[in-house]
């Protein structure tokens, strides 16, 4: 059976991720949930932080043959290390479909790994990090859009965010 990989920023986890790191997980000996460090961006959530948060929500779940780790490499390179020969990515709209394309074909240049797409569930395909961000960033209820682990750490991070908004 194949080692897949599950790459994303992850910040936070949300409860569509774990849909298909679970799904996956049914598919393959092994999955490798991959935090992407990325230099460019500012995450809410630092690096240990969301590799603890996917960790608690898995362990949750019941699910045992995951691995989490991170990377501020290219994923492939990270795929090559491990033995993974597939990279596996979620879709929830045509938008994502085009976005991951263009990187599934430069990841099978680079290293001859194929990419999988796992479309998202109906129920869950409006959920990103994005979203949950700003739905718990305007006080809305961010029930069942992530996972119980994650669920504090977004509102207590959301309260630091607008209290040092107003010491500005």
């Amino acid at each position: 059976m194949t080692i897949a990989v599950c790459p994303g920023s992850f910040d936070p986890v949300t409860a569509g991720h774990l849909d298909v790191i679970e799904r996956c997980s049914k598919l393959f000996r092994e999955v490798h949930v991959v935090v992407a460090v990325n230099a460019a961006k500012k995450p809410m959530f630092s690096e240990q932080e969301r590799i603890t948060m996917i960790k608690q929500a898995l362990q949750a779940d019941g699910v045992n043959n995951v691995v989490v780790a991170s990377t501020n490499g290219l994923i492939t390179e990270y795929c090559t290390q491990v033995g993974a020969s597939l990279i596996v990515k979620g879709l929830r709209q045509n938008g994502d479909y085009e976005a991951e394309l263009g990187m599934a074909l430069v990841n099978r240049q680079l290293a001859g790994v194929e990419t999988m797409f796992i479309p998202a569930d109906p129920i869950r395909e409006h959920i990103s990090s994005s979203i949950v961000k700003d739905v718990a960033r305007h006080g809305g209820d961010i029930t069942g859009m992530v996972p119980s682990s994650v669920y504090n750490a977004l509102i207590n991070a959301v309260h630091e965010e607008g209290s040092n908004d107003e010491r500005l």
